[in-house]
C-alpha cells in the first residue's frame, strides 16, 4: 500500500512521463512533415531534459528509499549509496 506521498510522488512521475511521451510523438510528427533539423534539434534537446529531470527525480525515490530503511547499520547504507550511483550514473 502506498503512502499518500508515494501516491503523489507515483502520479507526478506518470504525468511527466507522459508529456514526454507526447514530446517524442510530436517529434516523429515532425519528422514525417519534413521539418526543418533545427527544429527537430530542439524539440529533441526539449523531450532529452524533461526525461533526465524525470529520472533524476526517480533516482532520489531510489535514495529516499535506502536513507529511511529502518534498522539498517550505516556502514551498509554508504555501500547501498555508492552502488546507486555506480550503477545508475
Amino acid at each position: 500500500e502506498l503512502t499518500e506521498t508515494q501516491a503523489a510522488q507515483q502520479k507526478a512521475m506518470l504525468m511527466r512521463l507522459a508529456r514526454v511521451e507526447g514530446q517524442i510523438r510530436g517529434i516523429q510528427a515532425m519528422i514525417k512533415r519534413g521539418e526543418p533539423c533545427e527544429a527537430i534539434a530542439q524539440q529533441f534537446s526539449a523531450s532529452r531534459s524533461a526525461l533526465d529531470k524525470a529520472y533524476r527525480m526517480m533516482l532520489t525515490c531510489l535514495i529516499e528509499e535506502v536513507l529511511l530503511e529502518p534498522g539498517q547499520d550505516p556502514a551498509e547504507t554508504i555501500e547501498q549509496m555508492r552502488k546507486i550511483f555506480i550503477k545508475y550514473t
